[in-house]
């Protein structure tokens, strides 16, 4: 039986830093007011020149040199985003042809914020059923261009980003690879955070009450992760047969500073076993935990053995949780 382990990671932010004080002053806040309730200090935003294709293909190309392999040794492409800049062709075909590749399937999965553990259990399985050795596996995503300027809700969250993973199929051995993935939808929660297709600019605007911006109800999203990820990484850690104490580096979705303190505390994992990167690149949605899980081995924070959890929340509402050894 095969398992699929991380051989390599990689990510890419935007050029340009958007601090808080430029936004605290366009929504009229007191200095310090988006940091003290977000966590969040800067953001990361694609410029007018940059495209998330770009970023992608960056990331990918550095995970692919992190794991000794060339574009063509990949076996499949699966990209989780809800912003690609096309419905169609998916992000994915967009790398696809970045990278130089024949026939090899590419394809997006949409789950929003929760979409990398969706991305990755996919690859997980493909490899599992011997489909595929190598496959990249990408989490990209530009939300900020979806948050209305004025919306003190969205607006001082999201920030853009691409990061990558390489999963490559080795037999089944116990203190490496990927030993569990769960994934959730709560479909009846869709109402409180969406974002409707359409155009985004007043301008392209059809019918005056039109609204194609990102609308989230924050209290209602607050409560609905601290719910699902503390239950979810409990159950994919007794799936894999450990505990909270087992874990020792746990890379959580970068949504919200207090999300992340609060389930934490209910799991009983110590906070310096938490790779964070929100308080300098925002909530990257879908990219948000390969950007922080390449920080963290950059930083060295993971060895041979040690046990990672990847977990993660989205709108839909999505949820989904990867235990491994590294």
């Amino acid at each position: 039986m095969l398992r699929s382990r991380i051989a390599g990671v990689g990510s890419a932010v935007p050029r340009t830093v958007v601090a808080n004080a430029a936004v605290e002053t366009r929504l009229g806040v007191e200095l310090g007011w988006i940091e003290s309730r977000t966590g969040v200090r800067e953001r990361r935003i694609l410029a007018e020149d940059e495209s998330l294709v770009d970023l992608a293909e960056t990331a990918s190309r550095a995970a692919l040199e992190g794991a000794g392999l060339a574009p063509r040794d990949v076996d499949a492409i699966v990209v989780a985003t809800t912003s690609g800049p096309y419905l169609f062709p998916s992000l994915g075909c967009l790398l696809h042809e970045r990278l130089g590749l024949a026939t090899q399937p590419a394809f997006d999965v949409a789950a929003a914020c929760a979409g990398f553990p969706y991305a990755l259990s996919v690859a997980d399985h493909g490899i599992r059923a011997g489909d595929h050795r190598h496959v990249l596996v990408v989490g990209a995503d530009a939300l900020s261009r979806f948050c209305a300027p004025d919306d003190r809700g969205t607006s001082p969250l999201f920030g853009d980003g691409a990061g990558a993973v390489v999963l490559t199929g080795e037999p089944a051995r116990p203190e490496r690879g990927i030993l569990a993935c769960r994934l959730r939808a709560l479909g009846e929660l869709w109402p409180i955070l969406y974002v409707r297709s359409g155009a985004r600019r007043p301008e392209e605007l059809g019918a005056e009450d039109a609204d194609f911006w990102m609308r989230m109800k924050g209290q209602d999203v607050f409560r609905a992760a601290v719910e699902q990820l503390v239950a979810l990484t409990r159950e994919v850690l007794d799936a894999a047969g450990l505990a909270p104490s087992d874990v020792r580096l746990l890379v959580p979705h970068q949504a919200n500073a207090r999300i992340i303190r609060m389930m934490v505390s209910q799991l009983g994992i110590a906070e310096d076993r938490v790779g964070i990167n929100l308080d300098r690149c925002g909530n990257t949605s879908a990219a948000s935990i390969p950007i922080a899980l390449d920080e963290a081995t950059r930083d060295g924070r993971l060895h041979p053995g040690d046990v990672l959890v990847l977990n993660a929340v989205g709108g839909g509402m999505t949820a989904g949780a990867v235990v491994a050894r590294w």
